[in-house]
């Protein structure tokens, strides 16, 4: 399967910038599509990460505002995971473990990498590396606040057990597609990765 980009267009340059590509793909009849306009939303890539604690069995949460949730049933507050742009020159891994610090005041030890995932590849190329993290919960301070000023993050920390999590889950309390495919991972994994780590 092929496509043919006949012109690309810079539409808008911020924090994001917005492409109009004209583009032809081949069809699965192994025609050629007419020429299409689609809109592409352009954010760089990002990684995220659940931190869980074996010992306890808890996992820390995040809540901050997000513009794209204002309309939402819900309010625009989000429960998430820990998550950042990966920067040029930067991995993945080290994304999360510095964004853990700064969004949760959570140290990160080990990390297993669950699943590379398009956010809405209908218009935007944004893909999310998805982590689990082992952590030790007895050293983040539930209901603190952390962020960087300079970015006006204002975050809050929520460390509960991955029981509570999965009833917020359950009940539509989490929104957030990363915090939701990470908390789904860790229920139907969570004795193998429990016994993993207490094994070292």
């Amino acid at each position: 399967m092929r496509y043919e980009i006949l012109d690309k267009t810079v539409c808008y340059q911020g924090f994001f910038r917005m492409e109009r590509y004209q583009l032809r793909h081949q069809k699965f009849s192994g025609e050629w599509s007419r020429p299409v306009t689609r809109e592409l939303l352009e954010r760089g890539h990002a990684a995220a990460v659940l931190p869980y604690d074996p010992k306890t069995d808890c996992v820390v949460l995040i809540e901050q505002f997000r513009i794209g949730a204002l309309t939402a049933s819900g309010g625009a507050w989000l429960m998430e995971i820990v998550a950042g742009i990966i920067d040029a020159g930067e991995t993945p891994r080290q994304v999360v473990i510095r964004e853990a610090i700064e969004e949760a005041g959570c140290y990160i030890t080990e990390l297993v990498p669950l699943y590379d995932y398009l956010v809405s590849p209908g218009g935007t190329s944004e893909q999310i590396a998805l982590f689990c993290g082992r952590t030790e919960t007895t050293k983040v301070t539930h209901g603190a606040i952390h962020g960087l000023a300079g970015e006006d993050e204002d975050i809050r920390v929520h460390v509960m057990t991955l029981s509570k999590a999965l009833a917020l889950l359950s009940a539509g309390a989490i929104k957030s597609a990363s915090a939701i495919i990470a908390l789904q991972w860790l229920a139907l994994n969570r004795e193998v990765v429990r016994q993993h780590w207490s094994t070292g």
